[in-house]
This record gives structure tokens, sequence and C-alpha cells, in this order.
């Protein structure tokens, strides 16, 4: 796989009011971001509400987004599961239908310890060798949290190319910039301190921000992996109240709603998702224009 660098939108999953997949909705985001400048697009993962799409649709997200994108830009297929022989078959059907990597999520409430999670990565890197792997420890919703030096040992599986380090601690990125071994990828998973990141070293954003922002994504992560501070910097203040308060409840939530009221998809979520509490609707709005979205 070409290494990819850059703006990873995490995007969310359109719905019908009945809560059914919106896949013509999906289709039409997918060839925006292209448009917009998005560099890799990372479908059925949080914001993509994985938690509450069942296997069938799980599998036709994937399968939507890698012939809509037709090989434009790669499609990162999240595949995680707390089952290491269910994110085995998600694996496979996404290296089947095309996908160009797989995200896997470090297993979530059974709480592995280190061994558990690296045998967990290094059998699914084992059975799906050809479709690129990268790890994401986002311990704020598993619990369990992937060490330094289990991230240090799973590095030296083939197959397994990158991380998205989404605790927003950028003494714990650094130490992983500085210690991995080349050619392994360190991806934000957090918008506030992905910026950082990048200036630390890392090669891109794994981003909730730019599902309604992805022009200025796309430019913020060009500039911050060239170094350019400034330029960089310029880009994230404007973003920082959407990085901010796309998370003043539960993501996706505010996404969604955001999403909404831009006309870019409809604001369903599945229970027990809900839609944004009407006291948080503007300020939402604000950052939205804040970021000269509205």
């Amino acid at each position: 796989m070409t290494p990819i660098t850059g703006s990873i939108v995490a995007i969310v999953t359109p719905m019908h009011e009945d809560g059914s997949v919106d896949y013509p909705a999906l289709r039409k985001l997918i060839d925006w971001h292209i448009a917009e400048g998005t560099d890799c697009i990372g479908v059925v993962g949080t914001t993509g509400e994985s938690p509450t799409v069942d296997v069938e649709e799980h599998e036709e997200i994937i399968r939507v987004a890698v012939e809509q994108a037709a090989g434009r830009v790669p499609i990162m297929a999240g595949c995680g599961a707390n089952s290491t022989a269910e994110a085995i078959e998600l694996a496979r059907y996404a290296q089947q239908v095309g996908a160009d990597c797989q995200l896997q999520v470090v297993p979530y409430y059974n709480k592995p310890t280190q061994e558990g999670q690296y045998r967990h990565f290094r059998s699914i890197a084992e059975a799906v060798g050809d479709l690129p792997m990268v790890l994401y420890n986002v311990p704020g919703r598993t619990v369990a949290d992937m060490q330094h030096d289990t991230v240090l040992r799973l590095a030296q599986v083939p197959g397994i190319v990158g991380i998205k380090e989404a605790t927003g601690n950028l003494e714990r990125a650094q130490w992983l910039i500085r210690d991995v071994s080349p050619g392994f990828a360190i991806y934000s998973g957090d918008d506030p301190t992905a910026v950082a990141l990048m200036l630390c070293g890392g090669q891109g954003n794994i981003s909730v921000t730019a599902n309604v922002a992805p022009r200025l994504m796309h430019e913020l992560c060009v500039a911050a992996i060239a170094g350019d501070r400034h330029k960089a910097m310029e880009i994230q203040f404007r973003l920082m109240p959407l990085h901010k308060h796309l998370f003043v409840e539960a993501n996706p939530i505010p996404v969604k709603w955001a999403m909404a009221r831009l006309g870019l998809c409809g604001p369903t979520l599945r229970l027990p998702m809900t839609p944004l509490d009407s006291a948080h609707e503007a300020v939402v709005e604000r950052a939205l224009q804040s970021a000269g979205l509205l």
C-alpha cells in the first residue's frame, strides 16, 4: 500500500428517517469529499455508528464506499470487533471488495490484557495479511489501553502499518514517533491535538471535523506535515470551535446535526444515540459560522 498521509475523514453513515442506511447519500458524500480534497475515507468507525449497524449493513457500507471511490482515494475500512474471529471475517470481506486498508480498534468491553491485545491484532494480520492494518487506540471508549511497548511489538508484525492514536496525549504520541520502526505511520485520532501531532512528525489526522470542513482539514494537514507552522495554526485557530463543540455530546450526535444544518445528509441516528439537545444547537451553529461554513 502506498502510505496514506493527510486528512482521513471518519465519515458518518447517513440514514433515512426510518433509520435505514441512506446509500445514495453516502455516495454523494464520498464524491463531495473527493472534490474537497479529503485524502482518504474511513468508513464504519465510531463516527459511522459501527456499534449499531448490523453485519450485513457494515459490509455493504464498505462495499459501496469502495465502489463509489473507484480508486480516486483510498478507503480505510473499519473492521474492529471485540471478538477476534469477527474482526477477521470483517477484514476478509473488506479485502475481497477492494478496501485499501483496515482500521482495527482495541477490543472493547472485555478488557484484554496487553498480551491479549498483541495476539488479537497479530492473529488478524496473519489471517488477512494482504490488507494493511492501522491499529486504533481509544481508551476513552474501549477502557482497555494499548501501551507503548505493545504498539512497538505490533509495529514489527508484517501487515500492521500504523496506528490511530486517539488519546489526545501528545507526550505518548511523541514517544511513538520517536521509537517506532521506519515506515510505521502515526495518525492522530483527536482533532484538537492533531495539528501538534503532525508538526511533531505524524502522518495525518483521522478526523471528525473533516465531515463538515474537508477542504480546511486537508489544507491543515498538508501544512502541518510540511512543517508550515504558521499556515497550519492559522487554519487550526479557525477550526478550534468545531474541534470542541462537535463533541458537546457523544460523537456522532453533534456532527450529524451539523451536517444536516449544512444540507449534507439527514440528522437521523440510531438508538441509543439521540438527536442533539436543542440547548446545544446554537453553540454548534456558531462553530460552523466561525469556520466560515455558514
